[in-house]
């Protein structure tokens, strides 16, 4: 799917992955304990500063901080946009 938002510099845009429904010895999650994802996709990339070019690409799966980005809604679905910076590591 390609977005149309474009970020800027080096920032880029994340779809992040869906919250965990049990824990893995097969307890359910109620919604009210959910943690926030720490981990998504990267749909959008900006250019990258003068002297630091973008490392990630669009497709790569990635860590990132418990509280890094901005949330928004384009389209009805729900993006991060962050800077590169804010990204622990690819997966």
């Amino acid at each position: 799917m390609a977005l149309s938002i474009k970020p800027i510099g080096d920032r880029v845009v994340v779809e992040a992955a869906a919250a965990e429904e049990k824990t893995a010895s097969g307890i359910y999650i109620p919604d009210t304990a959910k943690e926030k994802p720490q981990r998504g996709t990267v749909v959008a990339v900006g250019e990258g500063k003068k002297d630091e070019p973008i490392t990630v690409k669009v497709g790569d799966q990635v860590l990132y901080g418990k509280y890094a980005g901005t949330e928004i809604t384009y389209d009805g679905q729900e993006y991060l946009i962050m800077r590169e910076s804010d990204i622990y590591a690819i997966i």
